[in-house]
């Protein structure tokens, strides 16, 4: 099932992380705690859950940005698409994705940015079979 998060699922999205880029999950104090809320209460930020036997086993996160240009209408960035290794395959990311498109598509987005430090085949043939094209953009990132 396809949801997004509640506040509950804070321990469960944390463990998931680990299979994204991180290494350890983060101290448990105010700071995390502040900044889950704030994420969970924001209605532009959306974390989107797939959840299988009662698991959360595959996540991303839509992000809506207001927008002056494109008539004023917002754009959605997706990111931290991940699912727990022994669920890969099963099709719960494509879901989470479809999940943010239909929140792209309520909020009025004229466009859905996804970006990945994959340079797998099978990573961004996943990403292309879900309607994303590298072929437009040219993305850069500057790491603080």
């Amino acid at each position: 099932m396809v949801r997004e998060a509640a506040a509950e699922d804070l321990d469960a999205l944390l463990q998931l992380y680990l299979y994204l880029h991180e290494d350890s999950v983060p101290a448990h104090d105010d700071h995390l705690y502040e900044t889950w809320d704030h994420m969970i209460q924001d209605q532009n930020y959306h974390v989107i859950v797939y959840e299988s036997d009662g698991r959360i086993v595959s996540s991303c996160v839509c992000i809506i940005i207001p927008n002056l240009t494109h008539e004023v209408r917002p754009f959605a960035l997706v990111e931290y698409v991940v699912t727990h290794e022994a669920y890969r395959g099963k099709g719960y990311a494509s879901q989470c994705l479809h999940y943010a498109k239909e929140i792209a598509v309520r909020e009025n987005c004229y466009k859905i940015m996804l970006m990945t430090g994959s340079k797998k085949p099978e990573t961004l043939n996943f990403y292309r079979n879900a309607g994303y094209s590298s072929e437009d953009k040219t993305a850069f990132t500057q790491w603080l």
